[in-house]
């Protein structure tokens, strides 16, 4: 069991109220299912009222009753601003309309470049994975990112099997060569810590760690070089408050398990 189910919340919970802290209010902000939806909304419910949520098949500004399971789910028209479609969506991003976009991949590397394609030789791959969907549009075209993935060791490798969504690249100045939007992924959001980018190297760096969670931990599940701050500080857990509306907004544990699944 994770040490801060004992607490009254789990790792997702904290993940979850990790990433609506990254949502500013007003911001135009492109989310899917999972985690980023469930943040987008607390989101909107506490400090981000004005937060305009778009999916990616064109669903803008959705306030649905239930809890979507799918970008093009039903529900998400209900009290929507606009329906249109994918073409829309997108080129809201090659416009520089979306100030932040979330993403998850099967890899992340130290400069925050994300597969989602491959493992393996891509040829004769060990795994085939879904692709890219929208994912490079919104790495190379929104103001800035967001990336919520589980940190094992495995999804933290010195080197991509393969380079789907560009994060920054090689390092500073390399989107800008490669004539991508200035920006970038800001955070990256794990059941164990939240990290960001060193603003001079672009080297990810440790933000700080969740509650119950050791430095070693990370350590251990990160295959590059971490910068780490000195003290660490610790992730703010969620308040009861923000728990109350997490078991709102999602009350069957689609996204989000409750204590009842952990141990």
């Amino acid at each position: 069991m994770h040490p801060s189910v004992d607490k009254g919340f789990t790792p997702d919970d904290v993940m979850a109220v990790a990433a609506s802290r990254e949502i500013r209010d007003g911001e135009v902000c492109l989310v899917g299912t999972g985690l980023p939806v469930v943040a987008a909304y607390l989101a909107q419910y506490t400090h981000a009222p004005s937060a305009v949520l778009i999916f990616e098949s064109g669903i803008i500004g959705a306030q649905p009753v239930h809890l979507a399971t799918g970008v093009g789910d039903f529900s998400l028209l209900k009290n929507c601003v606009k329906a249109s479609g994918l073409y829309y969506a997108l080129s809201l991003l090659q416009r520089g309309r979306i100030d932040l976009g979330f993403l998850g991949a099967a890899e992340i590397d130290q400069y925050g470049n994300l597969n989602s394609t491959v493992i393996g030789d891509y040829r004769r791959p060990k795994v085939r994975l879904p692709g890219s969907g929208g994912a490079n549009d919104i790495g190379s075209q929104a103001k800035r990112t967001v990336i919520i993935i589980p940190h094992e060791r495995r999804k933290f490798p010195a080197r991509l099997h393969y380079l789907t969504t560009p994060g920054h690249l090689s390092g500073p100045g390399a989107r800008e060569s490669a004539g991508l939007r200035p920006g970038g992924p800001s955070r990256v959001i794990t059941n164990l810590a939240v990290l960001g980018f060193d603003e001079v190297t672009k080297r990810m760096r440790l933000e700080s760690l969740h509650p119950g969670v050791s430095l070693q931990a990370v350590l251990d599940n990160t295959e590059f070089p971490l910068l780490i701050p000195d003290p660490v500080p610790p992730t703010t857990p969620p308040t009861p408050e923000q728990l109350a509306l997490l078991r709102r907004i999602d009350p069957a544990g689609v996204y989000i398990n409750k204590l009842s699944k952990k141990g």
